[in-house]
């Protein structure tokens, strides 16, 4: 490394500050043309919303910058060697850019394979430099010394020798096999969901088992490409079981519970459940969470240690039919046969009630105030709601039952004063 480092300084010796200067210029000016050129195709393409056309459009864009400041820098190195002036930085800024518009597509072609969130989105460009400059260290020549320095930056525990070498590499090849990981997950749930006879929660299962085995394995084999002894892994383990025993229960409680979820099927993507004073359909089964869909629009995420310990009601768990009741009454002086007869035509007319099985109408009881009727339907869509239904019914009940003459009762108190108390004199 010493070898290294004088031959770097002898090189900067011989460096004369004379023809630094043009060929510096040309970089310059060649980064801020092509840099225009990278926020002009930005705005060009900002305001397009198509599928391919747009991840072509952005592909694109991705390498306007390395580009435009190629065919400038070739141009500059062209009109410096007709002036009979150096030219070796520009030779060295070449396969530089040529590498660096290469490995800018090719990170953006792995992420748009990969789909990942906003953190992987924006850690694009951070990993496009960091891959850049590897590269950049390769092709200038200092690379090997780098490392060499790097992993005389090591500390020993017992057996275990740790340099700052091996937990870049950790790092680096760690994240690569995750993000690998990730793409097959994907690949794999989408080849699962195109299976017709696998149900969403079957699909649901599989998908988290698979994720979590590659991860798992991408895992244990950047610990045995460092170098890393796996048998070093039992005192990790012990830790991560001490900080389960304290604080980290209700996260593992709640992992396990996505698991039991799945596999036993009591939920499923698509059910409608009632949850305390939550009610829903299931959009989707995670590993710490379920996330429940209500009539608003809103999504609640609910633990699923939550569905496990608490009762749950699943309206479609066996049968997504659904019995509705609509409570009426009627005044002891009216019709009561007639007014049954015209709460059975109502609900049978309705479209969401079902035909089989029939709708009915029962007298339920003589109450204080009136006799007490009530209409039992039944639904097969949970999932669209039950207020409309009551409220369709209810009006229409009104209406026929005034069009009849039929009356409904309120409270009221009927007081009799049986003597008048003496008057004061």
């Amino acid at each position: 490394m010493a070898e290294n480092w004088q031959d770097f300084l002898a090189a900067l010796q011989e460096i004369r500050l004379m023809d630094v200067i043009p060929q510096a210029a040309v970089l310059v000016l060649a980064a801020l043309v092509a840099l225009y050129m990278h926020h002009l195709i930005g705005r060009l393409t900002a305001a397009d919303t198509q599928g391919m056309r747009r991840l072509t459009e952005r592909a694109v864009q991705r390498i306007t910058f390395p580009i435009s400041m190629l065919l400038l820098v070739l141009v500059g190195r062209v009109v410096l060697a007709a002036l009979n002036l150096v030219n070796w930085v520009l030779d060295l800024a070449v396969p530089l850019l040529i590498a660096l518009a290469v490995i800018r597509i090719l990170v953006y072609i792995l992420r748009k394979g990969i789909q990942g969130g906003p953190l992987v989105k924006a850690s694009e460009n951070l990993i496009s430099t960091i891959i850049w400059l590897v590269v950049g260290l390769h092709l200038l020549g200092w690379l090997p010394g780098l490392l060499e320095a790097m992993d005389s930056l090591a500390v020993d525990f017992g057996n275990v020798h740790i340099s700052l070498l091996a937990t870049v590499k950790l790092i680096l090849l760690l994240g690569l096999l995750l993000l690998v990981a990730m793409w097959l997950s994907r690949i794999i749930d989408r080849r699962v969901e195109q299976f017709p006879y696998l149900s969403a929660g079957v699909a649901a299962g599989f998908s988290k088992v698979s994720k979590f085995v590659l991860i798992t394995l991408a895992f244990l084999f950047v610990l045995n490409v460092v170098g890393i002894d796996l048998t070093a892994i039992t005192v990790f383990g012990g830790a991560v079981g001490v900080g389960l025993g304290f604080g980290l229960q209700r996260i593992a409680s709640n992992f396990i519970s996505g698991f039991i979820i799945v596999f036993d099927r009591s939920i499923r993507p698509g059910d409608v459940i009632s949850i305390g004073n939550k009610f829903g359909w299931v959009e989707a089964l995670h590993a710490r969470y379920v996330v429940v869909r209500d009539r608003d629009g809103v999504d609640t995420l609910i633990p699923n240690e939550n569905l496990i310990t608490n009762e749950v009601i699943n309206w479609s768990y066996s049968d997504p039919n659904v019995r509705l009741k609509i409570p009426v009454s009627v005044s002891y002086g009216d019709d009561v046969e007639r007014a049954m007869e015209i709460m059975l035509e109502i609900v049978s007319e309705h479209p969401r009630v079902l035909s089989d099985p029939p709708p009915s109408c029962r007298l339920i009881e003589f109450g204080n105030h009136g006799i007490h009727l009530e209409s039992r339907v039944w639904v097969s869509d949970p999932k669209a709601g039950f207020g409309s239904v009551r409220s369709d019914i209810n009006l229409e009940i009104w209406r026929r039952f005034k069009k009849e003459g039929i009356t409904i009762p309120f409270p009221q108190q009927d007081l009799y004063i049986k003597e008048m108390p003496p008057k004061n004199r």
